[in-house]
């Protein structure tokens, strides 16, 4: 789903400001680590883990290509690796990764292989990227650990993969759903994701 024409108002509105200016600098509280996740449309999986304890920033941006510095139109062309991301910093000794797993199950359908929900295209496909070994074998755990559940009829498809460079999305990308509320919400609705976590996670 292209969001490019929705985006110019909110993009002038707050164009001004900036939302990357301690990212990849030491401006972080030390001992705190980052995870990266893809769930297809990255405004609608910021907000659960903004709520969550001991996540201390949240940017959404690009993960899986090769392509310095991609854009949102190259992104959604299609024609690179990259996935609409989320790269997470967060304090380990008040949430683990293993918990913040936990939450991006419940923010997507992991069935789903072609993008997620309404948006289709490789760009929407779900995957975790790890960043070393003991990651690795956590998402891997917690995979088998869901798949087991019984909690889905269809087989867990959401792919593990090395970490690749994280690149943040464009200003108006971030906490989308802080902008602009209204259409946030719409848009997740008609997505089809309010729903399917309704009655996967809510019976």
């Amino acid at each position: 789903m292209k969001r490019t024409l929705i985006l110019l108002v909110s993009y002038a509105a707050i164009v001004g400001g900036t939302v990357t200016s301690s990212y990849g600098q030491n401006s972080s509280p030390a001992k705190t680590r980052t995870a990266v996740f893809a769930g297809g449309c990255f405004w609608c999986i910021q907000p659960a883990f903004d709520k969550a304890r001991g996540v201390i920033k949240t940017v959404v941006g690009y993960c899986g290509g090769t392509e310095p510095n991609p854009t949102y139109d190259l992104v959604s062309s299609e024609k690179t690796g990259y996935r609409e991301s989320i790269q997470i910093t967060y304090d380990p000794a008040k949430i683990s990764y293993d918990q913040l797993l936990d939450i991006y199950w419940r923010q997507i359908d992991p069935t789903q292989a072609d993008g997620q929900f309404t948006d289709i295209g490789p760009s929407y496909r779900a995957a975790i990227f790890y960043g070393n070994d003991a990651e690795k074998k956590i998402a891997q755990t917690s995979k088998e650990r869901l798949a087991r559940s019984g909690k889905f009829n269809k087989p867990i498809v959401t792919e593990i993969l090395p970490a690749m460079k994280f690149y943040p999305a464009e200003a108006y990308h971030q906490k989308y759903y802080q902008q602009n509320p209204e259409h946030f919400e719409a848009f997740e609705e008609g997505s089809g994701r309010v729903s399917f976590k309704k009655k996967a996670w809510e019976q």
